[in-house]
């Protein structure tokens, strides 16, 4: 696929952090409750880390309990792009930045407490946020 935001390996190598590198650009999963944005109650915007595309507003942000900062909704649907998951012997709907391809989590219909049904499960390490 082609992105607004197009970089190569060795780019991203440098303008991230290898843990950072390893889950936007090699699809890696932080361990659950170690991300520093779990608890971010605070009003404000979530952008990609990669390339400051925005992504999810704080009002939509919700305590899933699955460990991951959760939403119920994307800012744009056309900010995030989705894709079939099949790995680890699981159907998944993955999702990433539309503006630079960073995986940013995992999209689930399993939260029938929000107004959408849906929980986007994200990586804290893929996103950063600011506040209103």
């Amino acid at each position: 696929m082609n992105y607004e935001v197009f970089k190569t390996d060795e780019q991203w190598k440098n303008e991230l952090s290898e843990f950072e590198y390893h889950v936007l650009r090699m699809a890696g999963t932080e361990r659950a409750y170690t991300g520093e944005l779990l608890d971010e109650k605070r009003m404000g915007t979530y952008s990609c880390r990669g390339c400051g595309s925005e992504l999810f507003k704080a009002e939509t942000k919700f305590d899933s309990h699955c460990g991951w900062p959760s939403f119920y909704k994307s800012l744009d649907n056309k900010a995030i792009e989705y894709i079939e998951d099949k790995s680890h012997g699981m159907s998944r709907t993955e999702v990433r930045c539309a503006k630079c391809g960073g995986h940013l989590g995992h999209l689930f219909d399993d939260a029938p407490q929000t107004p959408t049904g849906n929980r986007y499960c994200i990586n804290s390490v893929s996103i950063t946020f600011q506040a209103d």
